[in-house]
């Protein structure tokens, strides 16, 4: 698996790419695959003991205070609404469910990325209706409503593999420590996802990207220095406070498929080509890391 899954990554984009349609129809499933990633994640640590740490509030104020400024520093500098807010919900998406299965990989702390990804999700599920409210196509739909909306897209696979893995930790230990045998599996499973994931976006580009052309071009560049700089930022984040893998991983890999989601459903629609880019620089970035992980690995051993 060590030599396979550095590749996993643009072979994945390659056969999206060109099997874009079929993603396009078989998408639904991925959500299945990240929630069973997710449980078998969530046994192999004591959820009970699970803490929020410095790093989880600083990357989670980050995404909150830097969305909103850099939406304002593009709407006025430019006037370019489209790039506006295709920034916004570029830097409040989401963080990927499936963090845990690359960082872990990279060396980062199992604990610190499994905390983000719920308290991540939940600040998105609150602070993106707010946002809403004065951005967008949506802003006269009430708070509730627009909460209620993105936490339905959220909870299901974020809240309720957390709380199957704390059930079985607290009733039925022993199925929990057997299942977590199966953890490293789940990076095949995370495969699967991915393929049909950046199958979906990519058709998603071909469907959107018609006469649009210039438009399509200048959010592909943005989002491409976006994502680098979320990990940059993120990586010296993380390393001031002992882990810059978990940091770059935890601000640089998105649920571009719920940020996708939100772009259509509250923003302008072209928005959501910003992250099916995304979601292509963020995959190519952390097939890098896995290679350059793999590569020092085996220079250790000799």
């Amino acid at each position: 698996m060590s030599k396979l899954r550095s590749y996993i990554l643009p072979i994945a984009i390659i056969l999206g790419l060109v099997f874009h349609s079929f993603c396009g129809k078989y998408a639904h499933l991925a959500p299945y695959c990240v929630f069973t990633i997710l449980i078998l994640n969530f046994v192999a640590i004591d959820l009970r003991k699970l803490h929020i740490s410095k790093l989880n509030y600083i990357i989670m104020f980050f995404q909150i205070i830097v969305s909103l400024a850099a939406y304002f520093a593009v709407h006025y500098l430019f006037g370019n609404e489209v790039m506006a807010q295709a920034v916004l919900i570029g830097i409040l998406c989401p963080v990927a469910a499936s963090i845990v299965v690359i960082s872990t990989m990279l060396g980062a702390d199992r604990e610190t990325v499994t905390a983000y990804t719920i308290i991540g999700n939940i600040m998105v599920a609150v602070v993106a209706p707010i946002y809403f409210s004065f951005i967008g196509q949506q802003q006269d739909m009430s708070f509730w409503t627009s909460f209620l909306l993105v936490f339905k897209k959220i909870g299901p696979i974020i809240g309720l593999p957390f709380f199957i893995a704390l059930l079985m930790q607290v009733t039925f230990p022993r199925v929990g420590k057997y299942l977590s045998r199966f953890k490293d599996y789940t990076f095949y499973l995370w495969a699967i996802a991915l393929f049909l994931a950046l199958g979906q976006t990519i058709n998603y580009v071909f469907n959107h990207g018609r006469e649009n052309e210039k438009v399509i071009l200048a959010l592909g560049i943005v989002s491409a220095l976006i994502c680098f700089f979320h990990y940059g930022i993120g990586k010296l984040i993380g390393k001031k406070y002992g882990d810059s893998m978990a940091g770059g991983q935890m601000l640089g890999q998105k649920n571009t498929a719920v940020g996708m989601w939100m772009s259509s459903t509250y923003l302008l629609p072209m928005t959501a080509v910003f992250l099916a880019f995304y979601s292509i620089w963020q995959n190519l970035f952390n097939s890098w890391q896995l290679w350059m992980c793999d590569k020092n690995n085996l220079s250790d051993k000799r």
